[in-house]
């Protein structure tokens, strides 16, 4: 037979102690051994099993009385001189035989986890709304504002959202919101289902929203697109989505833009790229041409002796780059001719060509 375990030792108090003392105990090492606390410890497990025990009889005046007029006459519910329970909930099914007994496990429970057991269910935030918006390449350049007409799910202004006119307490959580079971040695919580958390009932249905706390508005607001929005790009909106549950906030509009394609312009990130055709003057010679930009026109010096598909740099004539900025412009020379050709111009152009010298091609043709 094994011997009688000393529950005052187990909990360090002498047997003077009051049940405050054990109770201050008990409190102190449940937080210091808590198997939630010491996750894969078994030796804060048994610990804690330990302590249950011994706070299981010297937490009961009955038992505790019985303790100590003897351990060797206490009537040990597995057999006389030891304990055959682990610890809260070993009822007359369970292994050993032990018994129940509940000693407010749950309320202690609540202190160690910062009394997360009364809370109720969380906020839900409201889901979001996606729509898309098209764009000219001008207006993504610059920025623009635009109205944007969406239809979402609002608080009913009525009931403020509780859906109900007339509400009482939830009968079965008794309007706490939640309902505690006990299983063992531990308590867990879980959101009442009848009232979703809220602790009440409704009794009477609000006759706005039909009890459902929420409804569906038309409205029309006004969205500033940012300058340097690209295709494809997802503005966010906080707060005009539809409306969230449990107190939560409003869901998110997500707006996709569409920008639509330049006829001279093309763009490649916050770089811009123009093909500018040229006379074959104002490339052999040299010459200060006017060009267009997305932010107006501007005037470039075209150097002489430029040749067909040169590519030339306007710096900051881009877009503007969402890390500060603004990205290039690029301009490639195309070197046109005259469609109609008379005799002053051909006579020209043969003047011209005799100053070549020698065949331009003849590095390739060897």
């Amino acid at each position: 037979m094994a011997a009688a375990k000393d529950f005052y030792k187990t909990l360090g108090v002498d047997r003077k102690a009051t049940a405050d003392d054990i109770k201050a105990a008990y409190r102190k090492l449940a937080r210091k051994y808590h198997p939630d606390l010491n996750p894969g410890d078994k030796v804060s497990e048994e610990k804690f099993k330990e302590i249950n025990e011994a706070y299981a009889v010297l937490g009961d005046p009955k038992k505790k009385e019985q303790y100590d007029r003897g351990p060797e006459t206490f009537e040990w519910p597995g057999g006389a001189g030891e304990w055959a329970g682990a610890g809260p909930g070993y009822g007359a099914g369970a292994p050993g035989g032990g018994f129940e007994y509940d000693f407010g496990f749950g309320d202690i429970f609540s202190e160690l986890f910062g009394g997360a057991a009364r809370q109720h269910m969380a906020p839900q935030k409201g889901a979001d709304l996606y729509t898309e918006m098209e764009v000219t390449f001008q207006e993504a350049f610059a920025g623009t504002t635009r109205p944007v007409s969406l239809s979402r799910e609002s608080v009913c202004t009525v009931c403020g959202g509780a859906g109900a006119s007339q509400v009482t307490k939830c009968p079965r959580c008794k309007g706490t919101g939640k309902l505690q079971t006990k299983r063992g040695f531990f308590s867990t919580v879980q959101t009442c289902p009848d009232c979703g958390g809220t602790g009440q009932k409704a009794v009477k249905l609000c006759p706005s929203c039909k009890g459902s706390g929420k409804k569906v508005t038309a409205e029309t607001v006004s969205v500033k697109i940012p300058a340097g929005v690209d295709n494809g790009s997802m503005l966010r909106l906080r707060g005009l989505g539809n409306a969230g549950a449990g107190g939560g906030p409003a869901g998110d509009l997500r707006i996709k833009i569409k920008v639509h394609p330049h006829p001279f312009f093309r763009r490649e990130g916050e770089n811009v790229y123009l093909e500018v055709p040229v006379t074959v003057g104002e490339a052999a010679l040299g010459a200060k041409i006017e060009v267009p930009t997305p932010d107006g026109k501007a005037i470039m010096k075209l150097p002489a002796g430029t040749g067909g598909g040169q590519r030339f740099k306007l710096k900051g004539k881009g877009f503007t780059s969402p890390k500060g900025g603004r990205g290039n412009l690029y301009v490639d020379i195309n070197i046109v001719l005259p469609k109609h050709i008379g005799d002053r111009a051909r006579a020209a152009l043969s003047e011209l060509e005799s100053a070549y010298g020698e065949n331009p091609r003849k590095d390739i043709l060897h």
